[in-house]
């Protein structure tokens, strides 16, 4: 066999890069889908009984569905041993031919994001051991008979419950679970050179040295000036296991894990067929979840039990037909708003003269619109007489062509005398005092654009707004309303 400075890579093998980035991507969609499904709504679930036969949860909680990780149980501490096995699950190439079991243990750290998602700091340690095999007995091949290394990891892994059995309860009993992470491995690897160092037990093999200066050195005992050589590495460990509920505080974990180094030298050798070292720890453990009393424990939590028990809460339907008293009690108000009388389009709480005739033609306020005789208009609109009054129509700005023989007299006049005029823009009361101001002005321009138009001088004509004041006619009735829409002329 090569020395273990030999770092050798058969790309035929395992491909561990891959593998490695893989299971690093893996980890960061594990934890987005734990913190998309950790979102919360704010309704309160009392558990209740469909029917006599027909058993809910048992008891009642306050939790809320989703209601934020505040209201339940969500830290826990646990333990656990098991045994290490050079070999794991997907096979692969090993530089050993036989695994030895060796002893492994750990403390873990979680933290419950959300039924569903939770984030654990794992703490191992112990022993991984392998040697090569004939027919049952160690044997030499090369320079190697046997390995064994001790190691202590750190990781931080996504812990994701794929699937759970409630049995009749409806409460979570049962959770598989799926892990993945990455973290770091302090180990220190040694060897059998030979089968009677092998069988002079592991505190006979030769151990990767350091020398009192702390540089690597030629591997064997350790002695004066020297001590056993520590490597610290990348460890991605990926797993599954399944937890059983003892209690509501305390569940018992069966599970399994693959650990992948970021190394060669963790099996204690490093061939022509070597690839990054691997190690695999199968354990059992307990786990004790901590908090009040009072609260659930958000890992045991089924959701959608939870939302079903909603649908037959007491307070929710009082809720509930509360709700549907007040949509119509809006519902008889929008109508109330609607209704109309009389039929003229104007809302009974808008209309200021109710019960107007059918087929009536009414303003904003309801009343009865009263158009003016036509002789009742200014005769100059017809006869073309230069300055008379221009009238518009309600709330428009727009000249009428009965206006233009009007507007053509003055132009004339204007642009044979070479005199100036000023134009006055009026409107009648109805609406705002800024609305009518505003309306005037657009009259008065009207008026000042077709006498532009026409060819008279821009300069000899001045726009002056008035709105609403200065009427000509009463603004309580229609037929002085409609006299005070109009545009006057004040010749300079």
């Amino acid at each position: 066999m090569k020395k273990i400075t030999n770092k050798s890579f058969n790309l035929k093998t395992m491909n561990y890069s891959t593998l490695k980035k893989t299971a690093t991507l893996s980890f960061a969609a594990l934890l987005t889908a734990g913190m998309v499904s950790a979102q919360d709504t704010t309704k309160t679930v009392t558990t209740t009984t469909m029917s006599t036969d027909t058993t809910m949860s048992s008891g009642t909680t306050t939790a809320k569905v989703f209601g934020g990780r505040g209201q339940y149980k969500t830290f826990s501490i646990g333990i656990n041993g098991g045994l290490t096995s050079p070999f794991v699950a997907i096979g692969g190439v090993n530089d050993w031919e036989k695994a030895q079991l060796g002893i492994g243990y750990g403390i873990s750290l979680r933290s419950q994001l959300a039924h569903s998602f939770g984030l654990q700091l794992d703490l191992h340690g112990g022993q991984v051991k392998g040697r090569n095999d004939d027919n049952g007995n160690p044997q030499q091949i090369g320079s190697r008979t046997a390995f064994a290394t001790k190691f202590y990891s750190a990781t931080l892994s996504g812990v994701v419950n794929v699937a759970t059995i409630d049995f009749i309860r409806r409460k979570n009993s049962v959770n598989f679970f799926i892990t993945g992470g990455a973290g770091l491995a302090f180990y220190k690897p040694s060897y059998a050179e030979t089968v009677a160092q092998y069988n002079g037990g592991t505190d006979a093999f030769n151990f990767y040295l350091n020398d009192a200066n702390g540089n690597p050195t030629t591997p064997g005992q350790p002695g004066s000036g020297t001590s056993k050589r520590t490597v610290k590495e990348l460890i991605i460990p990926i797993g599954a296991g399944v937890k059983f509920k003892l209690t509501d505080a305390v569940a018992l974990n069966l599970g399994y894990t693959m650990n992948f180094i970021d190394g060669y030298n963790f099996d204690g050798t490093a061939t022509q067929r070597d690839t990054r070292d691997k190690f695999s720890y199968g354990y059992a453990g307990l786990e004790f979840t901590l908090g009040g009393k009072g609260k659930p424990n958000l890992d045991w939590v089924n959701p959608v039990a939870m939302m079903y028990d909603e649908l037959y809460d007491a307070a929710l339907r009082q809720e509930v037909e509360a709700l549907k008293t007040r949509v119509t009690n809006v519902e008889n108000a929008v109508t109330d708003l609607k209704k109309d009388s009389d039929g003229d389009g104007v809302a009974d709480q808008f209309d200021k003269c109710p019960n107007t005739p059918a087929g009536s033609v009414v303003d904003g306020s309801g009343c009865v619109i009263v158009f003016p005789a036509t002789a009742a208009m200014s005769d100059s609109s017809k006869t073309g007489t230069a300055y008379s009054n221009i009238q518009f129509e309600f709330d428009s700005s727009v000249l009428r062509t009965s206006s233009y023989p009007t507007l053509d007299a003055t132009s004339a006049d204007l642009r044979s005398s070479g005199a100036t005029v000023q134009v006055n823009g009026y409107a009648s009361s109805e609406g705002t005092a800024a609305h009518n101001m505003s309306l005037s002005r657009d009259r008065a321009n009207s008026v000042k654009t077709y006498l532009v138009n026409s060819g008279v001088t821009a300069s000899k004509v001045k726009v002056k707004a008035f709105g609403e004041t200065n009427p000509i006619a009463d603004n309580s009735t229609e037929e002085g309303r409609v006299l005070n829409r109009r545009v006057a002329f004040a010749k300079k």
